[in-house]
């Protein structure tokens, strides 16, 4: 029934001179996301990108795009073959137009009674009829082919059930009936390279996701503190991130070994100001990283107010020490609806398996809300911070993860 799939974008369109560096790299993770089906013939007009593909492809296809950043929309469509230029579509070729349509809507609806409304796009001006005509006329037909008393049918024109829509751009006719929504936002790997700082959490998954949407390109880094943390945590963050490399490609996740630096700062910090610190620290080893792959910024999940650790003080405290510019998508975010986007990605049952990870198990009764930076300072100064950081890095484990929408 169908042999494409119409591809939309949004937010590219309104880029500059540069738009076809943005719809070229869209492209590539399209093709990224859908090599492991098949090598597919993809085309692009203004505001379009069509890929062609055999019909008992196409709905396993439009899955894996559902998930492609860059993505506003997507259809699975059918051609209609003319055979010649538009401007000599005839009376006999409607006709055959009529058919198509009818058997495209016979094989797409299935729920009666229900309503359906004709809307054309003729982008391509040399076609004969106008739009309203087109309209007008298949609706008639699909009315007189298949309403009945056994199949009640109707048109609605303002708030229809199924659109029925028929798009005529540069000598092609498309017929199609659904628009699955895609992410939106911008394809990956167009804003560039950052560092996810990756916990067991619902929140860091998300802020990760929403870099993914606005371009980036991740890395991640999870704080591993064995025996603390258990071996069961750091599965749980490596699935964390086979579900965002989903959407994004390869990850790479580096596990540097935190224990020696958590217990430091045990031993050595006021414990109010211990998990200040310990952020401090984790800031300063993904600073380290960052600079190894040539990324330009860190991403955390952090949430305004959420927890101790995240008032502006404290967000302060971390930015001291940041060498990149710290992206936090979630700041203004409820956690309700960070829960929600993290249901939405598939991260949310992730997340919610019971094994704690570095950031949780070492909070004391009484952490500081409001910590002072000259405070902050003078608890770090029995702590050999370069050293700590060489170990941390040193005794790294690196995992290439690529889950690629499958």
């Amino acid at each position: 029934m169908y042999d494409l799939i119409i591809i939309r974008y949004g937010e590219i369109g309104l880029k500059g001179d540069n738009i076809n560096d943005f719809i070229s790299q869209l492209v590539s993770n399209i093709k990224r996301a859908t090599a492991d089906l098949g090598d597919f013939e993809i085309s692009t007009v203004y505001g379009r990108i069509f890929l062609y593909a055999e019909s008992d492809k196409i709905e396993k296809i439009v899955g894996r795009l559902a998930n492609v950043p860059g993505i506003i929309s997507l259809s699975p469509a059918q051609r209609f073959r003319i055979g010649k230029k538009v401007a000599k579509f005839n009376e006999q070729d409607f006709e055959k137009l009529k058919d198509s349509v009818v058997e495209l809507f016979k094989a797409e609806v299935k729920n009666y009674p229900t309503t359906f409304k004709v809307e054309t796009t003729r982008a391509d001006k040399s076609f004969p009829m106008e739009s309203p005509e087109i309209n007008r006329e298949l609706g008639a037909e699909i009315l007189r082919k298949i309403e009945s008393n056994s199949v009640p049918l109707s048109v609605d024109v303002h708030q229809p059930e199924h659109l029925v829509e028929v798009e005529i751009r540069r000598g092609k006719v498309y017929l199609f009936l659904r628009r699955e929504a895609g992410p939106g936002g911008l394809p990956v790997k167009s804003s560039g390279k950052a560092l996810l700082l990756l916990s067991g959490g619902i929140d860091s998954p998300v802020a990760g996701w929403l870099g993914l949407k606005r371009g980036l390109s991740l890395s991640a880094v999870y704080f591993d503190s064995p025996p603390y943390t258990s071996e069961r945590a750091k599965e749980k963050v490596i699935d964390l991130a086979k579900v965002l490399s989903r959407y994004g490609g390869e990850i790479k996740l580096h596990i540097p070994y935190f224990t020696e630096v958590q217990q430091e700062i045990l031993k050595n910090c006021p414990s109010r100001y211990t998990v200040t610190i310990m952020r401090r620290m984790m800031i300063r080893i993904a600073n380290r990283l960052a600079e190894m792959n040539n990324e330009l910024a860190l991403v955390t999940g952090e949430s305004l107010g959420q927890v101790a650790s995240q008032t502006l003080e404290g967000l302060r405290s971390s930015d001291e020490v940041a060498e990149f510019p710290v992206l936090r998508p979630l700041i203004t975010m409820d956690k309700n609806d960070i829960i929600a986007s993290a249901k939405r990605i598939g991260t949310y049952e992730i997340s919610i398996r019971p094994h704690e990870d570095c950031c949780t198990i070492f909070v004391p009764d009484n952490p500081a809300t409001q910590p002072k930076l000259d405070t902050i300072h003078y608890g770090e100064e029995d702590l050999e911070i370069e050293e700590l950081i060489n170990r941390a890095v040193e005794k790294m484990e690196v995992i290439t993860i690529n889950e690629d929408a499958k």
